[in-house]
Parts: structure tokens; C-alpha cells; sequence
């Protein structure tokens, strides 16, 4: 019997159990079923020591709720946003099911559809336990590189909040503002999440590494971005309802949005450019948000 599994068979779980195919066999498993290699219903799945956990964020805690039993599964996480409905942190809502010695979180520039091309990138896998690290780190093929953090929430903040600038950042392409200007939202953005991060304990070096400038970069830069795509479709007016259905896939950036404007208010925190995002998603003309950008 296959020893690892994914759960989640959208595109990114697709191509995460292309890229585990690679050494050993991998099952996956998803509600509707898919014609892919090795895939199984979800009681087989979960008989696995390994999971790898690709279910959208805001549908996490209700699934563990239904799903869920732990027998010293060893998970990892290849979600990425914050609870809209609660404000906490998939960290937060995971070891509410599952010890955090068991726990893992995947981080990192990473298309899926570059991914399951076998293109090569570098991940980060964040854990507070090391073994667990190295145990996880021989499931990965030769064209993926795996690097080692223990800095959890920061790469939690990070996977998070920049699908909310690469809205922004198509949002600013959508408008032609030019080059300076998307360099300058992208930086400025790595700025504002990097003191959000701060505020929750994550570690300064966790946002100019892989995890936070490496995967702001990519997101926020290129339409293969569903979030940036967002982005492009709010600059030309079109409403949220139409954008999302044409995307037919979770943009996490959108919901995430809702949380961090809450998040930063409860605590105080200067985010000016996610606040304009969640500003926008709430029908705010994207010009009047860059003039109030420019002003603050």
C-alpha cells in the first residue's frame, strides 16, 4: 500500500501528486472523482502515514470537522490564506485536529502548472518539528529543491498576504500604470507584510527568502496568477461575480482580503495597500484607491 496521499485534487494538488509520483507511488483523492493516476476515495487515502493536505483555506475547518481522524498521520499542509470567517491562521485551525509535532506547511514560488511540467523551483517546508522535515524531504523529486524553516506563522503570513498584493498588482497592470508603479506596489507591498508578519512573532528573514519575497514575486507578476487575474478583471470593472466564475477556481487572495482589513484594524496595523484591495472588492473605484495610495 501506497505510505503518502493527497487530499485536494485541484490543480495544485494535482501537480504536488505529479511531483511525489516521481519517486514512490502517490494516491489522491478529492470530492468529485477525477480521472488521474492512482486515485482513491478518501477512507483509503486517510489509511496513509503521510498526507498532503490541498484543500482551499476557507473550507479547511469544516472538513477536518467532517473528515478528520487522527491515528499519528504525519500532514502536510499546501493550503494557503487566513479563516475569513475568524481571522485565524491555518496553523491555528490545524492543531485543533492534529499535534503540531505532525504538522507541516508547504511554502514557496510554486505554479502548479509549471510544476507538473517537472520545470525545477525550491520549496520551503515549515515545521516546529525538524524530523518531520526530513522525512517529508525524500518524498520530493530531483527537479524540486527543499529548503527547512521553523518559522510557521511567517510563512503562513506570507502565503497569505501576497495573493492579496498580486490582486493589487493586477489591478495596477490592469490600469497600465506602468512598470515604476508595479515595482514600487510590490516592494512597498513586501514592506506592509513584512510589519503585519512582525506583529504576529514571524521571523524578518522569513519575508526576503522563498517563502515571502520569492512567492510575492512570481504571484504578483504574472497571469498565471488567479489572483492577479482577479486583479486585471477589477481594474476593467468588471464585478467580482463575473471574475470568479470565468476563473472557475478559488482566488484564496479574495476572502483572505476580508481578514487581514479585519486583523489590521483589531491590532492596529498599517496595511494601507490590502486595505485598499478589500476596499476595491467591496465595489470602491480602483482609481479613487490609487489616489488615496498616493496620498497616505
Amino acid at each position: 500500500m501506497a505510505n503518502i496521499a493527497v487530499i485536494g485534487a485541484g490543480k495544485w494538488g494535482q501537480a504536488l501528486h505529479y511531483a511525489l509520483s516521481q519517486k514512490q507511488e502517490c494516491l489522491i483523492t478529492s470530492r468529485t472523482k477525477r480521472d488521474i493516476k492512482n486515485f482513491v476515495d478518501l477512507n483509503t487515502a486517510m489509511q496513509c502515514e503521510y498526507l498532503v493536505i490541498a484543500i482551499p483555506a476557507q473550507q479547511i475547518r469544516q472538513w477536518l470537522k467532517e473528515n478528520f481522524s487522527f491515528k499519528n498521520q504525519k500532514v502536510l499542509v499546501a493550503s494557503k490564506g487566513i479563516e475569513a470567517s475568524s481571522g485565524k491562521f491555518l496553523n491555528e485551525i490545524y492543531e485543533e485536529f492534529i499535534p503540531r509535532e505532525n504538522l507541516g506547511f508547504i511554502s514557496g514560488p510554486s505554479f502548479a502548472a509549471e510544476v507538473i511540467q517537472g520545470l525545477p523551483c525550491a520549496l520551503v517546508i515549515n515545521s516546529l518539528n525538524k524530523s518531520l522535515f526530513d522525512e517529508y524531504e525524500k518524498f520530493f523529486p530531483n527537479f524540486i529543491k527543499t529548503y527547512y524553516s521553523d518559522d510557521v506563522i511567517g510563512a503562513e503570513i506570507c502565503g497569505a498576504y501576497k495573493n492579496v498584493l498580486a490582486i493589487a498588482s493586477g489591478i495596477c497592470e490592469g490600469l497600465n500604470l506602468g512598470n515604476n508603479a508595479r515595482a514600487s506596489l510590490i516592494s512597498r507591498g513586501l514592506v506592509e507584510m513584512q510589519r503585519f508578519g512582525s506583529h504576529f512573532g514571524a521571523k524578518m528573514e522569513t519575508f526576503i527568502g522563498l517563502s515571502g519575497a520569492g512567492d510575492l514575486f512570481l504571484t504578483a507578476s504574472s497571469e498565471l496568477s488567479r489572483n492577479f487575474r482577479v486583479g486585471l478583471g477589477l481594474a476593467k470593472n468588471r464585478t467580482l461575480e463575473e471574475i470568479l466564475e470565468e476563473l472557475g477556481e478559488v482566488a484564496e487572495g479574495v476572502k483572505t482580503s476580508y481578514a487581514i482589513n479585519s486583523l489590521s484594524q483589531e491590532h492596529q496595523i498599517y496595511t494601507p495597500i490590502a486595505n485598499e484591495v478589500f476596499s476595491i472588492l467591496q465595489g470602491k473605484n480602483p482609481i479613487d484607491s490609487l489616489k488615496d495610495l498616493l496620498r497616505s
